[in-house]
């Protein structure tokens, strides 16, 4: 009863709003894919990216992983290798998400992913127990989030404006983290820069200082400086953010700001894939890593880049691209079982419409700014087939 019969992938397109970042604007949807992974008695879920490159390989994956005879959902070394040996020159680069160096094993990782959690969901189903016990049991019963702050504009050009308008100026932002926060209850706040010139985002960081003292700030401008701007806006905010993100491009410029940087130095950008930990260690590049399971090859992979983090001395958060229900339910088992990711995660959730999504409602509950791990079996979600047809 544990054999895969089936698989299913469904790509899905959702509303998404004006956010502005270093390469432009995010488009009016968003793309993802959802995994169906089916077995004789109940079926498991799975989300990753949904652009058509990516599509492509998944469904390749997946149409090896069904000509696999009585293979099981505890076999995932097996769906590991299957994913990897999938994958052929002409598929291993290109596609969302694909943030950084991209390598065929970080592709690898990235089919996988998706596979290994609607896997591991099963097993939780079959077992009576949530993923986070899969995991080593939660540390946490509310994992926290942070307030995803971004410059945008009031709406798509020719669409009305959306309810959180525009947001260009430290007033705008300050305003549009009021709004958030008031809604979610957000503890930490995280603002997407590379938009404008650097010291404008200065500005803002410190008023939104000014106006939230007590919480938390992040700033990412996903590496659009260069290093020398980079070392000027970490003496600026001293004192002010906890960590800085990306301010320049790999490797190699992160270390070098980070060898002048009062605080922390997180990435999402330099550090993709296991095989950049090493040089990224050597050269004490980073100090926070941000997790995300869709291109770490899962919620275990991503259990073993803690440990790792935790040997150097180095700390975790997480990493979000826009999503849905699948995987917010993911992140959320994962953060509960990793006791060193103790940062608020980023999510893009308040960016969505919340009538948008393939999960029925009630499962995923947003208290004190974070959500309350679910406790039923597997994941704790089940498919809303008509909104996810109505997405399809």
């Amino acid at each position: 009863m544990a054999d895969i019969k089936d698989i299913i992938i469904t790509p899905v397109a959702f509303h998404d709003m004006p956010l502005l970042n270093s390469v432009g604007v995010h488009e009016p949807f968003a793309l993802r894919s959802i995994i169906e992974v089916i077995t004789d008695t109940t079926y498991g879920l799975g989300e990753s990216y949904g652009d058509s490159a990516h599509l492509e390989r998944l469904q390749k994956a997946a149409d090896q992983i069904k000509a696999a005879s009585s293979l099981s959902v505890y076999n995932t070394n097996a769906i590991y290798q299957i994913c990897a040996s999938s994958l052929d020159t002409t598929t291993t680069s290109g596609g969302d998400g694909m943030a950084g160096m991209v390598t065929t094993a970080s592709v690898a990782d990235k089919v996988f992913s998706p596979f290994e959690v609607a896997c591991l969901d099963i097993q939780g189903k079959l077992a009576g127990i949530p993923v986070s016990e899969l995991l080593g049991g939660r540390v946490r019963d509310n994992v926290q989030y942070s307030a995803y702050l971004f410059y945008k504009w009031a709406g798509h050009p020719g669409q009305p404006d959306d309810e959180y308008g525009a947001a260009l100026t430290p007033d705008g932002l300050v305003a549009q983290a009021r709004k958030i926060i008031s809604e979610y209850g957000f503890s930490a706040i995280k603002l997407k820069g590379g938009v404008f010139p650097p010291a404008q985002e200065v500005a803002a960081i410190k008023a939104l200082h000014a106006a939230f003292p007590s919480i938390p700030l992040r700033l990412d401008p996903n590496a659009a400086w260069t290093v020398e701007t980079s070392k000027w806006v970490a003496q600026e905010l001293e004192g002010i953010v906890e960590y800085l993100e990306d301010p320049a491009p790999e490797i190699e410029g992160m270390a070098a700001v980070a060898a002048e940087a009062s605080m922390p130095l997180a990435t999402n950008m330099a550090v993709v894939a296991f095989s950049h930990l090493p040089p990224s260690i050597a050269q004490d590049a980073v100090q926070v890593v941000l997790s995300d399971h869709h291109f770490w090859g899962g919620l275990r992979k991503s259990q073993t880049l803690a440990g790792i983090c935790a040997t150097w001395g180095m700390r975790l958060s997480m990493h979000s691209n826009s999503h849905l229900g699948i995987s917010l339910a993911a992140m959320t088992h994962l953060a509960a079982a990793t006791p060193n990711l103790d940062y608020a995660c980023d999510t893009h959730w308040p960016w969505k419409r919340q009538d948008e999504d393939v999960v029925l409602d009630g499962a995923l509950r947003w208290v004190d700014g974070g959500v309350v791990v679910p406790t039923a079996p597997g994941l704790g979600i089940e498919l809303d087939r008509e909104r996810l047809a109505r997405l399809h």
